[in-house]
Order: structure tokens, then C-alpha cells, then sequence
């Protein structure tokens, strides 16, 4: 089964980004061909970062491997119901120094850019991909050997989806629901309307 969920908007948006959604139904014997793996990263890649620091990072784990085994197993219990079936777990990080010990407190949102530029290459690819907050970040840190500077912020399930994949019936419902956003307008923050105030002496 096809499921659509094409963003109702106030202007029309280009069809990546009105299109794109978050599945869990994933294909369990896709692969994903080293030539869209590689056109995921290059987006992400191409992101735009502070002084062009590019702070983010990358672990890729394909399904059938040891290392996606190891990965998976630091998802919360929920995800694990699902993300096994993914053609692979991407880990990404984001390198919160500089080599030279300089903090870059930018690196976290810079690294959130990489990864939208990676979503709407994932659309363009005919990929699922689902990011995921739920999961142990000190085991993911010691599994991939990280230094402290170097901080897991997300993974990301990636494959084709499966509009048959069995899910318990929770999230199965989540698969048919209609994706929702807060109104334009509640996400505006108010200007100030009169004459600004001189500091105080």
C-alpha cells in the first residue's frame, strides 16, 4: 500500500519537501546501492556550516553487518521494533572543537543543516529515511571510539518503504495518519512595535 502525505501548505512547495515523511514501514530485504549511499553523504556534505567549519561526522552501518547489530542495539526498545528492517543506521555526530581546542557553538545546528540537505537527497533518491533521538549516546560514543569532542547527535534509518512492513499496532496507525504541523502563524515571534529603548547610563 502506497501511503501519501503530502504536506498541506499555504504556498506550494517543491514536491521534496512537501512530500517528505518519516516511515517506519521499511523494505527488509532492500540494499542500498553504494551510489545513493554516496549521493546522501555528498549532500550532507555540501551543507552549509560556520566559517565553513563542517563539523559534522558519519558512521555508516548496512544491515547484515556486525557493526549494524551493534548500532541497532543501542536504539531505545520502541525503535528497535522497527529499524532492524533498515537498509542501514547512519550514526552522526558533530565535532564541537576545532583542532586547535577552539569550542565551535555552532557545530550542533550546522550539523541539523547536513542532515536536512541528506533528508531531501534521501526524497529525491526514493529512500525512507527516519531520524531517531532515542537512542544511548555514551554507547554509541564507545562503540565508534569518539573522542569527547566528538558527540553523537542522531541516528538516521534509511531504506525504501514498505507500505506492508508488519509494525505493532501503535505505530502502524502512525504510518496512516495525517502528518500536522502548528499554523504558520503560531510559530511567528511578535516585533516590537514602538521606538526602542535607550540603555541606561
Amino acid at each position: 500500500m502506497t501511503v501519501r502525505k503530502t504536506a498541506v501548505t499555504t504556498v506550494p512547495l517543491h514536491p521534496l519537501l512537501a512530500e517528505r515523511w518519516s516511515p517506519r514501514g521499511l523494505d527488509a530485504v532492500h540494499e542500498l546501492p553504494d551510489a545513493q549511499l554516496t549521493a546522501l553523504l555528498e549532500a550532507a556534505r555540501w551543507a552549509p556550516s560556520a566559517s565553513n567549519t563542517q563539523p559534522w561526522r558519519f558512521a555508516v552501518a548496512r544491515r547484515g553487518t556486525d557493526a549494524f547489530t551493534a548500532v541497532r542495539d543501542t536504539l531505545a526498545a520502541g525503535n528497535q521494533l522497527w529499524a532492524h528492517a533498515a537498509s542501514a543506521l547512519v550514526v552522526v555526530a558533530a565535532q564541537t572543537t576545532g583542532p586547535d581546542g577552539a569550542p565551535r557553538p555552532w557545530a550542533a545546528y550546522d550539523t541539523g543543516q547536513a542532515v536536512a540537505h541528506l533528508s531531501v537527497q534521501a526524497q529525491h533518491e526514493g529512500l525512507a529515511l527516519h531520524q531517531l533521538g532515542g537512542f544511548d549516546r555514551d554507547r554509541v560514543a564507545a562503540l565508534l571510539d569518539l573522542p569527547a569532542a566528538v558527540v553523537p547527535l542522531v541516528v538516521l534509518a534509511v531504506g525504501r518503504h514498505d507500505g506492508q512492513a508488519e509494525l505493532p499496532e501503535a505505530l502502524a496507525a502512525r504510518e496512516q495518519a495525517p502528518r500536522e504541523r502548528l499554523p504558520l502563524d503560531a510559530l511567528l515571534l511578535p516585533l516590537p512595535t514602538g521606538p526602542a529603548e535607550e540603555p541606561a547610563a
